[in-house]
């Protein structure tokens, strides 16, 4: 099942480091980003990483928790997060379950092969658990700024 704006998102459940479950009801309630990447210790990867690692606490005071995928396994993950001592979890999509329901699965050319890959993409789900707003095939510059602002944007309409 396709994940569609101001829908809500379908069951699915994935280990995080930190021993934490996610699951599509597991943070009800609570203002989640996610946020696809291809893979840890990459270079892309890694600078998208610090910038959500340096906003994190802009993300907490907007009311929202981060959360990272990819489909590496949870020991790369956990020394991706050591090493760049991110405040946030990441989820292991192993399988590609979570990849796939959020249509992030692409075919790439690297190094002249087709390869399936993993398009850089990100996801504001709000408090009610609908899908708020998607960002796909992105370019990590200012990246980070636009989804904190959209975040924010997101906790004044709640207020209102």
């Amino acid at each position: 099942m396709a994940i569609v704006v101001n829908k809500p998102l379908p069951e699915f459940e994935a280990n995080a480091t930190g021993g934490i479950k996610v699951s599509n009801v597991s943070h009800l309630g609570q203002t989640i980003i996610l946020y696809f990447y291809p893979k840890d210790n990459t270079p892309g990867c890694t600078t998208e990483a610090m910038q959500f690692r340096d906003s994190y606490k802009q993300f907490v005071k907007a009311g929202a928790t981060v959360f990272g995928v990819s489909r590496d396994n949870m020991k790369s993950h956990d020394d991706f997060k050591t090493k760049l001592e991110l405040p946030f979890e990441l989820i292991a999509d192993t399988e590609e379950k979570m990849c796939h329901m959020f249509g992030v699965v692409k075919n790439k050319i690297m190094y002249g092969k087709k390869v399936k890959g993993i398009e850089r993409s990100t996801f504001l789900i709000g408090s009610d658990g609908l899908l708020k707003q998607e960002w796909r095939g992105l370019k990590v510059p200012g990246h980070v700024e636009e989804v904190l602002k959209a975040v924010k944007a997101l906790k004044k309409l709640a207020a209102a």
